[in-house]
């Protein structure tokens, strides 16, 4: 299974990425703005999705077409 980015780089465990577009965060009050970067991601069973976590949210679950790897 191969995880990529939107440039179509492949992400691998333990990578750095950086969100390439507003998003809003259910749950939370805050959003995560555009250049937010998310260190140590991990993958999950679905090659769309990654789990991270940032310095105000934890437990993201985010979707690799909004991600572009640092």
């Amino acid at each position: 299974m191969a995880v990529r980015d939107s440039n179509g780089t492949e992400l691998k465990e333990g990578d750095t990425v950086t969100v390439i577009k507003d998003l809003k965060v259910k749950g939370s009050s805050s959003g995560l703005k555009r250049g937010t970067v998310v260190k140590n991601i991990h993958l999950t069973d679905n090659d769309d999705e990654i789990e991270g976590r940032t310095d105000k949210i934890k437990g993201l679950v985010l979707r690799t077409e909004f991600l572009k790897k640092a």
